[in-house]
């Protein structure tokens, strides 16, 4: 899964030969998972069309602040499509584009919304080679970078004029990368490995009937895709659960058992620089399996159960450099029964919530937290998503591990 995926990315496209590959660019970039949106200048309706962009982009394309034969008063707002964006990218930059946007011009639909930007801005450069080594175009991408914009160079290579030269707009793949290579730089948690179990643990009475708990697994799915959207290399040990996930640094390890999730979490925790414990793991397990289905014979049935292996503590009496997070689900004296679960096994931090809380807990699209660190400063949050809970939760963990 690409960095771009989720991202709203606004396209600008600016009136040279290479705004016909702005076409590649968007089809690259919706293949990537983005949402895309187009701007484009007069001059570029020469070498593109609209409707090409709207259909690839399925998005409206917008090039003038008003709609021809618009009676009706509505205007494309600019400071509107600049907010929605997540990052711009202005591919091809002419040299005409570059020197308005560096010296603050502002006569078309592009240059306004550029100026109202406040997502990080790339530029991807295409002209002669004349012009592209010319010292004012030189003194323009000076200026953009010193501005904060992203300059993605032009390459060498054959030329609208017949020239061989610098000045050719990098290809379409390669802005692409360029983008998503500067992206997965800034990511906070980027070449740090992230362990996080998900889910219930099944222990077996008989081959049929088994211990189990309501956990489908749902937090720790979102916990390991933030990881993944932060940078990090995540490992996903999860118990039986409906979920599916597909990430390039989520590797997901099935098992059913606590004995089966012990092993799995002391098998990557190593190599682990955080670890998140969201699993619902059975505390106990029938010390003996029947081998075939217990039939119904009396009134009455004993099953005597033993404890399941304590993974957290397990995790935390070894632990070196890893910062261990636990998970506290707690119906009574919530807040002492999570300081005391903190300190007894050895955490640096836990996430409580309570069953207590309406939309808190298994099955529930939502969840209620309180975080508490080693040194017991409590920090709850309001109801929110469990996607917005994951957030929260790495948020706090940056903020102590940096």
């Amino acid at each position: 899964m690409s960095v771009l995926q989720g991202k709203k990315i606004l396209l600008g496209v600016s009136g040279g030969i290479a705004a016909y590959k702005s076409a590649l660019i968007v089809r690259l970039l919706v293949k990537s998972g983005a949402e895309v949106k187009v701007v484009l200048t007069a001059a570029a309706k020469e070498f593109v069309t609209p409707l090409t962009l709207a259909t690839l982009s399925k998005n409206p394309v917008y090039s003038t602040f008003t709609e021809e034969d618009n009676d009706s008063g509505v205007w494309n707002n600019h400071v509107e499509l600049a907010l929605w964006a997540d990052l711009m990218l202005i591919a091809p930059a002419t040299a005409n584009t570059l020197s308005k946007a560096s010296e603050g011009a502002c006569d078309n639909l592009l240059l306004a919304v550029y100026l109202s930007a406040k997502c990080l801005v790339y530029f991807a450069p295409a002209m002669d080679l004349d012009m592209y080594k010319h010292p004012s175009t030189k003194n323009s991408l000076d200026k953009l970078e010193s501005f904060g914009n992203l300059i993605i160079p032009a390459t060498h290579g054959e030329l609208a004029s017949g020239l061989t030269g610098q000045g050719r707009m990098a290809e379409p793949e390669d802005i692409i990368k360029f983008i998503e290579n500067h992206l997965e730089s800034t990511l906070p948690l980027r070449n740090k490995k992230v362990l996080i179990t998900a889910g219930p643990t099944y222990e077996a009475i008989d081959p049929v009937r088994f211990i189990g708990n309501h956990s489908t697994g749902k937090m720790g799915f979102e916990i390991a895709k933030k990881a993944a959207e932060l940078g990090a290399e995540v490992f996903l040990i999860t118990g039986p659960t409906q979920l599916s996930i597909s990430h390039s640094k989520i590797k997901v390890i099935p098992v059913v058992t606590a004995d089966q999730m012990y092993a799995a979490a002391h098998q990557y925790f190593p190599d682990a620089d955080i670890a998140i414990l969201s699993a619902a793991v059975s505390d106990y397990k029938p010390q003996t399996i029947a081998c075939q289905k217990i039939k119904k014979k009396s009134d009455h049935i004993t099953i005597e159960l033993i404890p399941t292996p304590d993974i957290l503590a397990s995790l935390g009496k070894i632990k070196t450099k890893q910062f261990l997070v636990g998970f506290a689900l707690e119906t009574c004296d919530e807040l002492e029964n999570a300081k005391g679960k903190l300190q007894r096994k050895n955490l640096d931090m836990i996430v409580l919530n309570s069953l207590n809380d309406k939309g808190a807990g298994f099955g529930t699209p939502t969840n209620k937290i309180t975080l508490i660190d080693k040194a017991l400063n409590v920090l709850p949050f309001e109801l929110k998503s469990k996607a917005e809970v994951a957030h929260d939760i790495f948020q706090f963990i940056l903020q102590k591990t940096n």
